[in-house]
């Protein structure tokens, strides 16, 4: 019998540089997601939520190449400074397609292809992320809605399709650099992605 994610959710208080948040880990399959939690969400309608998929070069090295790491901590400051929100970090490195991948992705991208073109190239689609794991974590406490903090309409559109009630959206901005302008473009224009 398959477990379900919720069948064990271990957690323990996380005090970090951005507030002090509960963290919580959910096993699904061989995928490991993290939700931290700042106050108590329970019942809360336009709770503020990042749903932030896993980008271990932008995330943890602060890769120039992309603005993941950069919305990681403008996430988190957002949260840690208002009295309750989630961050919920998917174990979903590049859009889906796992980190060896993304290098491979990386490599075409350095011989001219866009991040869309890479992942067509490589055989995949653009964005292979699923957020019906989303919708269970935060069954799981207790919201009822959410203001999602994100400049991605496929995000708000998957999250809705996994039957989460999104009742507003947070923008989720940061400068672009000589490193990531044409990827930032190509979100815009491939994507659809909202700047501002």
């Amino acid at each position: 019998m398959t477990k379900d994610i919720l069948d064990d959710v271990p957690s323990a208080e996380f005090p970090t540089m951005y507030g002090n948040f509960r963290i919580y880990a959910f096993k699904e399959s061989s995928f490991e997601h993290l939700a931290l939690v700042k106050g108590d969400p329970k019942g809360r309608e336009d709770v503020p939520v990042r749903v932030h998929s896993q980008c271990l070069t932008g995330d943890t090295f602060a890769s120039k190449r992309c603005d993941c790491g950069l919305q990681l901590e403008n996430a988190l400051l957002y949260i840690g400074g208002h009295d309750y929100g989630i961050f919920i970090y998917l174990d979903q490195e590049g859009r889906g397609i796992g980190l060896f991948n993304k290098i491979k992705a990386y490599e075409l991208q350095d011989k001219g292809l866009d991040t869309v073109e890479a992942n067509e190239e490589l055989g995949f689609e653009c964005d292979l992320r699923s957020y019906d794991v989303v919708a269970k974590i935060l069954g799981y406490f207790g919201v009822n809605s959410i203001k999602i903090m994100t400049n991605n309409p496929g995000k708000i559109s998957g999250l809705e399709a996994a039957g989460v009630k999104i009742s507003g959206r947070i923008p989720l901005t940061v400068a672009p650099n000589m490193h990531n302008q044409s990827y930032l473009n190509t979100k815009k224009e491939k994507m659809n992605h909202y700047f501002g």
